[in-house]
Parts: structure tokens; sequence; C-alpha cells
């Protein structure tokens, strides 16, 4: 059995240390580090050691590891179009400025590999943000020159941060999402042989972001094993109800009206039963984070009740096939 982290992204307004705190209570036996809050500050982390080990102490102190961190924000800003939404993710000095984001975004990144690095952790799971998700639909006409375009644009600006990661032996896993360059089955495939099978660069499943879209998330486990670095388990609840849309409605998430909700962990869709099956099949003894969305429930509430749900899952794989005692013997 593995042991569940929680991505503290969701709960990077909570202290750290009380938050640790409160997980433990819980039963959490690690934390996916978000660099929001006062949860992990990538500059201080790749330059002071201290401030690493003062980090490990409060993990050590509530019996908490700690085998991911969580660069999302910061990559998104990497690769994305400039636009105001940006200005949440970076620095406030930096609001309406995509240039300066961007070479901040880099930056970080870089400096990313190194706190990593000195916090004694191996992967880094990240977004790369994407060019050219505004032509989703293809309409106005959009050329194959167009989309690959984009992939050599992702190509180019994150073959240097990965040279980086490579120095600091860590590995970079992005999250197969919406609004990244990979975002579903084909999109992965393609973006993996444009970076030529680079080994730096993994996969982040979570299988949320695959089932609203039509994708099966086993079957994308299965094609996908040996680039899985990291897992989130995350639940999606799927409305066809004749009027909602899998593109969202442009109505907000906790809408009931939307096509698709983010949940709390055995209130959606997702066979997690089955996930647990196919990762024990891949011999997959890597992380496992919770990550806890959900507009309708208290977080607190959730997290507890996700926990509970994916412990009683997460059985050890059969060491014999279930008929070998039924053979004769003398």
């Amino acid at each position: 059995m593995r042991n569940i982290a929680l991505m503290t992204g969701q709960f990077s307004d909570i202290p750290f240390e009380n938050l640790c705190e409160k997980l433990n209570e819980l039963g959490y036996k690690g934390v996916e580090l978000a660099c929001l809050g006062d949860h992990f500050n990538v500059r201080e982390a790749a330059e002071n050691l201290n401030y690493c080990q003062k980090k490990l102490d409060i993990l050590n102190k509530y019996n908490l590891e700690c085998k991911v961190i969580s660069g999302h924000l910061i990559g998104q800003c990497v690769g994305d179009l400039y636009d105001k939404r940006l200005d949440n993710f970076a620095p406030e000095k930096l609001s309406g400025d995509g240039d300066a984001i961007k070479k901040w975004a880099i930056e970080e990144m870089k400096y990313l590999a190194k706190a990593a690095h000195n916090m004694g952790v191996e992967v880094v799971s990240f977004f790369t943000g994407s060019s050219i998700w505004r032509y989703i639909y293809s309409f106005p006409q959009t050329t194959e020159a167009i989309i690959e375009d984009g992939f050599d644009e992702i190509l180019k600006i994150w073959s240097p941060i990965m040279d980086e990661y490579d120095k600091w032996g860590v590995k970079l896993a992005l999250e197969v999402h919406p609004t990244e360059i990979a975002f579903d089955y084909y999109t992965t495939e393609r973006l993996l042989k444009k970076f030529d099978y680079r080994e730096t660069l993994g996969i982040t499943f979570d299988p949320s972001h695959l089932l609203w879209q039509g994708v099966n998330p086993t079957i994308f486990l299965q094609d996908f094993a040996d680039r899985i670095y990291n897992v989130h388990m995350k639940d999606v609840k799927i409305n066809r109800d004749g009027k909602a849309g899998i593109l969202g409605s442009h109505i907000e998430f906790g809408d009931t009206r939307r096509g698709w909700n983010f949940v709390s962990i055995g209130h959606g869709d997702v066979n997690f039963e089955e996930i647990i099956r196919q990762l024990n099949n891949m011999n997959y003894t890597g992380n496992i984070s919770i990550e806890w969305e959900d507009s309708g429930m208290d977080r607190m509430y959730g997290a507890a009740e996700a926990l509970g749900y994916i412990e009683k899952l997460d059985f050890p794989i059969s060491k014999i096939a279930f008929d070998k005692a039924l053979s004769s013997s003398t």
C-alpha cells in the first residue's frame, strides 16, 4: 500500500505548520507541496538549505513526507500567451507585463529544480501553458502548421529548463490538463514524440481531466505507463441532461447546470478501483496525491472523507494466482 498525500494548493491559505498538524490528525502520510502562501518559497529553498531543513523538520514533526513539489502556476506562465488572468499567478509587481511574467516564470522553474533537489524531492509536477489552446475548435480555420508551431515553441522554451532539471537529478511530470499543450491522449502522445521521449519529461496522471473529455483514464494509464511519474486522485461528476455541454457553457464551477463539475472523491464518475488495479499492474510505487476540489463541500470534511475512500481501495497486489490453491496434492 502506498502513502497517500494531499496536494496543498487548494489549502495554501492555511499556514504550513497548521495544515501539517491537521493532515497528521486526519491520517495523511504526505503532501504534494505547492509553491504558494508560506508553504514553499522557490528562491529561498534554492539558495538556503536552512530554509529547506525547517520545512523538513515540520514535515517530520507531523510524520509527513514530500515526494513531489507542485510548480503548476509558475509553469502556466512559461508557455501561455499573456492575459490578465496570469497576473494572479505571478508577483504583484509584474502585473500587466506579459514579457516580465514569462521571464520570471522561466527563471523560477529553473530555480525550482535546485529547490526540489535541496528538499530531497525527485519529481516536480507542473503545467506547460500553451499558445495554441485558443485554437481548440479550429475555427477560424487552423492549419497543421499553426499547431506544429505551437508544439515547437514549447520544445524551444522548455528544453533549457529541462536541462536544469537534468543537472539536479529531478524529473518533470506534466499534468495532462485542458489549457496545456498536452490535454488528452493524442496531444500527450504528440508532446512526448516532440521531445523525443526525453526521460526528464513524464506525466502527472489525473483522471478527472480526461473523463469529461471522453478519454478512458485506464487506457491512458496503460498506454503511458512508463511515463507516469506522479498520480493525482480527483473526481468529476458528469451531467448529460440534454442542455449542458462539455465545454462548460461559461458557467462557474459548482453550478449544477454545468456539464461536469469537480467533486470530492467518491461523489463522481471516476472508477478509482479500476485505476488502483491498473497502478498495481504497472507496479507503480510513486506518489499518490489527493487533489481535493469541490465547490459544494467543506474542504476539511472532504479531505478526510477522500483519504478514507482511497485508503480503502489502495489494496496490495496479490502475490499468487487466486486459483493456485485448487490443485490437488498427495
